[in-house]
Parts: structure tokens; C-alpha cells; sequence
């Protein structure tokens, strides 16, 4: 069974690191279990192994974290749901290509627990709404808005990082970078499209879309404060 932790308050971006890192390492070691882990940090900017200097514009708003994850420049901030995933894709196939479509599956069984529809669009990673009462892309193509970025990476076939969803936070937070480094779409969320959802009812739809996409039971453990996880 898949370990499942919830932790409330901030967590510092580094501080979840290491966890992370010490976890996949004890998870390839057979020392412990897979897990997947829900929390919120303080307003960031993260940079994965792909990211450009130019999409950093605005250096100075909030702290900016290299990290060894794959992807380019994302926003972590209150009322957005990271959830970091540490699996044994080597157990679960060994198809890495296979896992990230899990993933993305799994944010958009997700979304349909409110009614919102995602879609994965080529070239373009993480998951999409469409926005048809936004002006059209210049190509008549209908407006689209990312809702949840994915960035993993893995170690002895274990992975960690995963999944941003966007909640609840301030979008405006998304200005000083170029999310992913995509120009030509915008960001949204659960609440900026209409709906009135806290990150608990969130959880709850994560943890129900998790077994139907992966298949694996999680296994509830008592909240945490941030101050208690390594």
C-alpha cells in the first residue's frame, strides 16, 4: 500500500527536498514503502533542469530554486496543491513515458470529480482547461489555460517531485515567470474557473482518482504539521 501523508501549513522548498530525496533513496533500499505526499510552500519560484534565464522575469519577487527535476520555471505557493510523488516506477513498468501519462491521467480524473474538463496537448507538458470565453489564439484555435503542472525525476527508478494543481492561489504570482516556458497560454484555477473548492475537497478527489488510475489502495496517516517532517 502506498503511504499517504497530508501535511498542513508551509513547508520550506528545501526542507521537502531532502525528504523527498532521503525517502526515494530508503524506498530504493527497500527500507520503506512507496508515498505520496500533499502540502503547500510559501511563494516560489523553482527552475527544473530545462530552464531558460530569460522566463525568469522578475528575479527578485520570490526565492528561486534550482532543482534537479525536469522541466523549466514554476510557481509553488499557498492554495496550490503540490503533491510529490515517490513511486517505484521500476516495479510499475520501467516505461517512464508510460508514468507521466499516468500522471496526467491521474490530474484529470481528478478535474472530473468538479466537472472540469483537462486535456494533455502536445509539446505543451502538464494538464489544460479550455477557455472559450477568452478571446481565440491567433490561429482560431480556442483558449486554453494550464491548471496543473507535472515535473518529476527519478533516482534508481524511484521518483519524486510530481505535481502542482492549482487551487486556490493569487495567479498574479504566475507574472514573474514564464510558466514552463510557454508565451502563448495563460494559468488558471479551480476557483478562478468558478468553483468554490478548498484544497481538502481536493485531497479527497486525488485520493479517489490515485486507485482508479495507479490501482494501489493509499494508506491514510495523521496529518502533519510542516515543523515535524524532516
Amino acid at each position: 500500500m502506498v503511504e499517504w501523508i497530508v501535511t498542513d501549513g508551509l513547508t520550506d522548498y528545501r526542507s521537502a527536498e531532502a525528504w523527498m530525496e532521503a525517502r526515494a533513496d530508503a524506498i530504493a533500499a527497500g527500507a520503506a514503502g512507496e508515498c505520496i505526499w500533499l502540502l503547500e510552500h510559501p511563494p516560489l519560484y523553482s527552475a527544473g533542469t530545462s530552464a531558460r534565464a530569460e522566463d525568469l522575469t522578475d528575479p527578485n519577487r520570490f526565492p528561486v530554486y534550482p532543482t534537479r527535476r525536469g522541466g523549466q520555471y514554476t510557481y509553488h505557493g499557498p492554495g496550490q496543491r503540490v503533491v510529490y510523488v515517490m513511486l517505484d516506477v521500476g516495479r510499475r513498468g520501467r516505461d517512464v513515458r508510460r508514468f507521466v501519462q499516468q500522471l496526467e491521467a491521474w490530474v484529470i480524473a481528478t478535474l472530473e470529480a468538479f466537472n472540469v474538463t483537462g486535456v494533455v496537448r502536445p509539446g505543451r507538458v502538464g494538464v489544460w482547461v479550455e477557455r472559450p470565453e477568452k478571446p481565440a489564439q491567433p490561429n482560431g484555435d480556442t483558449a486554453e489555460d494550464k491548471i496543473a503542472a507535472i515535473g518529476i525525476r527519478l533516482r534508481k527508478w524511484i521518483s519524486f517531485h510530481g505535481i502542482s494543481l492549482n487551487v486556490d492561489p493569487d495567479l498574479s504570482h504566475f507574472d514573474g515567470i514564464v510558466p514552463c516556458g510557454i508565451r502563448t497560454h495563460g494559468v488558471t484555477s479551480l476557483v478562478d474557473l468558478g468553483l468554490p473548492v478548498g484544497l481538502a475537497d481536493v485531497d479527497v478527489a486525488l485520493r479517489d482518482a490515485f486507485a482508479q488510475v495507479f490501482g494501489d489502495v493509499p494508506q491514510d496517516l495523521a496529518p502533519k504539521p510542516a515543523e515535524a517532517l524532516p
